[in-house]
């Protein structure tokens, strides 16, 4: 068995130890891998065909190029995630949008009107979507860019002026307002899904900051949370079509589980530290698993 893992031609640090810890798991398993950052180059439409150049059984998609992803698996490659669940959970908009009537708690969300160049972004368009925001939201509201990951993008916005000024600003970009949860400011759970099965929880907090994402400054700590937070984190990585995730739940007002995002490629340097599970190992054995039951057939 062989198999490739894609990294963005950028190769940042923390993709890289991703990469290098499923290589050495996937090692351990007996399966040769490659790490390319410039599989682009391999996947192509020629002649109104897709066409892939690679010699694998698997590939595990570090990346977030959803055309990359998509030409692969339409060239025939199993992919780790697939091209579909990789492109939900990219765009935060349309990670809500496909969670919703699940009978899953989100937090409520209106999103922004799209806005193509400068000067359609006029003084009446920023007046209705503040005015519905408030209206809708409340203050604080948290605003969220579409793309962006390790809590980058994501603002908490305490009043009327301030989200005025940040939907001038996002305008041209495809953003998100959602309601604020605030009953553990600066504290999330996040739970690792492998194979549609909770591996490793960890509780996120961040006493100077909303965000409790670790790149923000938050720690981290081993929690074995409620069951309802385990079945949430489980049924969302259901629903996106996950092999792996990160699901990141927010407490509401009763301490129920409120899903805030799900991670395609989330990073586990962080969970293993904290909780001692071997997670490279664990979606290690999972690729394995699925592939040989794909090469059954």
């Amino acid at each position: 068995m062989k198999g490739i893992i894609i990294v963005n031609p950028s190769r940042f640090s923390g993709q890289e130890y991703q990469a290098e810890r499923i290589k050495e798991e996937l090692g351990k398993l007996g399966v040769k891998t490659e790490i390319l950052s410039d599989a682009f180059k391999n996947a192509v439409v020629k002649d109104g065909k897709v066409l892939a150049d690679t010699d694998c059984d698997f590939a595990v998609f570090l990346d977030k190029d959803k055309y990359l992803a998509a030409t692969l698996s339409a060239s025939g490659v199993r992919l780790f995630n697939r091209a579909e669940a990789i492109r939900l959970c990219d765009d935060k908009g349309e990670t809500v949008v496909a969670l919703s009537d699940k009978g899953l708690n989100l937090p409520e969300t209106v999103f922004a009107p799209l806005c193509y160049r400068e000067k359609f972004v006029t003084a009446e368009l920023i007046e209705e979507t503040v005015a519905a925001v408030k209206r809708r939201l409340g203050f604080p509201v948290v605003v969220k860019e579409g793309y962006g990951s390790m809590g980058t993008g994501v603002f908490l916005v305490e009043n009327e002026e301030e989200l005025v000024k940040i939907s001038y600003e996002l305008a041209l970009k495809p953003h998100i307002y959602q309601k604020y949860l605030g009953r553990k400011k600066g504290t999330d759970v996040r739970v690792t899904v492998i194979g549609g099965k909770a591996v490793a929880a960890i509780e996120r907090t961040n006493a100077c900051d909303f965000r409790s994402n670790l790149a923000q400054g938050g720690s981290g700590r081993k929690i074995t949370p409620p069951p309802e937070f385990i079945s949430a984190a489980e049924r969302a990585a259901e629903i996106l079509g996950l092999d792996y995730c990160g699901v990141d739940i927010l407490y509401g007002d009763n301490g129920e589980p409120f899903i805030c995002e799900v991670n395609s490629n989330a990073f586990f340097k962080g969970t293993e530290s904290v909780t001692g599970v071997n997670v490279a190992g664990l979606y290690a054995a999972h690729i394995v698993k699925e592939t040989q039951k794909r090469n059954v057939y």
